[in-house]
């Protein structure tokens, strides 16, 4: 159930980052719970748990890391869109 939990926020925190990164482009629903549960856990492991709680994941942190994680991902689309 804790899975089932780290999924649904690492999405709603995937979407954020996002929404953020690139408003009018969406890397789709398989995207954003990608970059938000890789995103969540690199930045509960760099940064530590900061911030509110919820399934098991501090929100602060998790954002923060999907944000990097989506800038990330949009970098290397674009670089090898470029090539």
């Amino acid at each position: 159930m804790h899975w089932l939990w780290v999924i649904i926020v690492g999405s709603a925190v995937g979407a954020f980052a996002g929404a953020i990164m690139s408003p009018g482009q969406s890397r789709g629903w398989l995207g954003h719970i990608i970059a938000g549960v890789i995103g969540a856990l690199l930045g509960e492991v760099l940064i530590g748990p900061i911030g509110p709680e919820l399934a098991g994941m501090t929100v602060m942190p998790a954002a923060i890391g999907a944000v990097a994680v989506t800038l990330i991902m949009m970098l290397l689309i674009q670089w090898s869109r470029v090539r």
